[in-house]
C-alpha cells in the first residue's frame, strides 16, 4: 500500500487546513498518517483536538503526537526532529506532504536520506513570514531558511500571488506552484442556519453587526478595530445599533477585554472564543472585518465571502487576491484613523451589490477545483 504523511506544527492546522488534503490522500488509495502536536493544539480546545484525533481514525488516517513548537526554540526543535527522522526511517513514505515553518523545516530536513529513495516532498507555504512591507527580522532569519530548504522540496504550494512569484524566481524546488489555499465548500453556505445567534447575543435584526475570526494575537490585529471603535464612540458618531463581535481564542483576551472596558464600549464588542458552528456567525453578520497584519490566504475570509458578506480589510498579500474594491473597503492595519475611515465608509455605502459580488468571486476558489489540482500534484509525474 502506498504511504503518505501530513505534517503540521499544530493540529489547529490539520483540523483547519488539511482535512480535505487528507481525505483526498486516502481517496487516491494511500494509507496516510498524521503528526502534529495534539496535546498543545494551537487556536483550538483541547476537547476539539481530542474529537479531531475521533474524525482523523473515522476516516482512516493515523494521527500521531509529536510535539513540533511553533517557536525558534532550538531543543524543542532538535527533539520533535529526531522523532520525526525516526518516524520516516522506519515507515518509508511515498508521499510527505508538510506544513508551517517549523514543522515544514524539520520534515524537509529529515527526509533528505527518504528522498534520495524516491520519497517526495510537497511543502506547503501558508503564507512566508517575509512579504512586502515585513519586518527586517523577518528577512534576515525566515528568507534564507526558506531558500535554502527549497532546494530539498520536490513540490513547493504557495497560496498567494506575491509569495509565488518571489518563489518562482528566487527558490530551487524543483517544481513551484499556485494553489489558491485549501478552497471551501460552497455547497455547505446553502446549508446554514444563523438561528438564534442575534437573540442570544441581545441583537436585533436591524442592527448592524460587524463580524471578525481569528485567533486572539497580535498579528490578527483585533485591538486596532477595537480602537477605532473606540475613537468613533469619543467622536460621538458611534451608531447606537452597531455591534462588533470576534469569534476565536487566544492569549491576548485579557487583555483586549480590558480595552473594550476602558473604552466604554463593553455592551457593544463581545469577544466570543471558540465557537464550531462559525457559518451560522457570518449568516448572522451583515459586515466582515479582517484586520490581519500578515495572512497566506484568508479562509475565514473565503468563508465570508461563500455567505454574500462584504469586507473590510487590511491591505496586505493574500487579502488583495480575494477582495478588491467591488466588494469591500481596504485600511491601513497598523493605522487607527484609516480603519476607522474603512467603517465609516462601509455603514453609509450600499453593501448589498458587494456581498453579491463577493458570493460570485468566491467560486472560483471552490474545494472541487482546488481539489483537482491537489490531486495532480499528489499523483506521481
Amino acid at each position: 500500500m502506498k504511504k503518505a504523511l501530513q505534517l503540521a506544527s499544530v493540529a489547529s492546522m490539520i483540523d483547519q487546513f488539511n482535512i480535505p488534503n487528507i481525505e483526498l490522500l486516502l481517496s487516491l488509495g494511500y494509507h496516510v498518517d498524521v503528526v502534529a502536536d495534539y496535546t498543545n493544539p494551537g487556536n483550538i480546545s483541547a476537547e476539539r483536538s481530542e474529537e479531531l484525533i475521533k474524525i482523523l481514525k473515522r476516516m482512516g488516517a493515523n494521527p500521531i503526537d509529536i510535539a513540533i513548537p511553533r517557536s525558534l526554540n532550538p531543543i524543542a526543535i532538535g527533539r520533535a526532529y529526531i522523532q520525526v527522522k525516526k518516524l520516516l526511517s522506519a515507515k518509508h513514505y511515498n508521499l510527505i506532504h508538510c506544513h508551517s515553518p517549523i514543522g515544514g523545516a524539520i520534515a524537509r530536513l529529515a527526509a533528505k536520506p527518504e528522498r534520495k529513495k524516491g520519497t517526495r516532498v510537497l511543502y506547503t507555504a501558508h503564507g512566508f513570514h517575509f512579504y512586502h512591507g515585513a519586518p527586517a527580522l523577518n528577512w534576515l532569519i525566515f528568507y534564507p531558511i526558506e531558500q535554502y530548504l527549497s532546494k530539498f522540496t520536490d513540490v513547493l504550494i504557495t497560496i498567494n500571488k506575491e509569495d509565488y512569484h518571489r518563489a518562482k524566481n528566487k527558490f530551487r524546488a524543483k517544481n513551484t506552484v499556485y494553489v489558491p489555499g485549501i478552497g471551501i465548500d460552497l455547497e455547505k453556505f446553502n446549508k446554514t442556519n444563523s438561528g438564534n445567534i442575534r437573540s442570544e447575543l441581545g441583537i436585533k435584526d436591524e442592527d448592524i453587526l460587524l463580524l471578525s475570526v481569528g485567533e486572539l494575537n497580535k498579528n490578527k490585529n483585533h485591538e486596532s478595530v477595537i480602537r477605532a471603535l473606540g475613537k468613533m464612540h469619543r467622536d460621538n458618531i458611534f451608531p447606537h445599533n452597531l455591534y462588533y463581535i470576534v469569534v476565536g481564542k487566544g492569549e491576548r483576551k485579557k487583555e483586549l477585554e480590558s480595552i473594550i472596558n476602558e473604552i466604554g464600549l463593553k455592551e457593544h464588542i463581545k469577544l466570543l472564543g471558540f465557537r464550531e458552528n462559525i457559518l451560522d456567525y457570518y449568516t448572522a453578520a451583515d459586515i466582515f472585518v479582517f484586520p490581519s497584519f500578515r495572512e497566506g490566504l484568508s479562509v475565514s475570509m473565503m468563508e465570508a465571502m461563500g455567505c454574500g458578506l462584504p469586507v473590510i480589510c487590511s491591505k496586505i498579500r493574500g487579502n488583495t487576491d480575494l477582495i478588491d474594491s467591488y466588494g469591500g473597503v481596504f485600511f491601513t492595519p497598523n493605522n487607527i484613523s484609516s480603519i476607522y475611515k474603512a467603517i465609516k465608509k462601509i455603514l453609509k455605502i450600499e453593501r448589498d451589490d458587494m456581498g453579491a459580488y463577493n458570493r460570485q468571486k468566491i467560486k472560483g476558489f471552490d474545494i472541487k477545483i482546488i481539489q483537482n489540482k491537489m490531486s495532480k500534484l499528489y499523483s506521481p509525474s
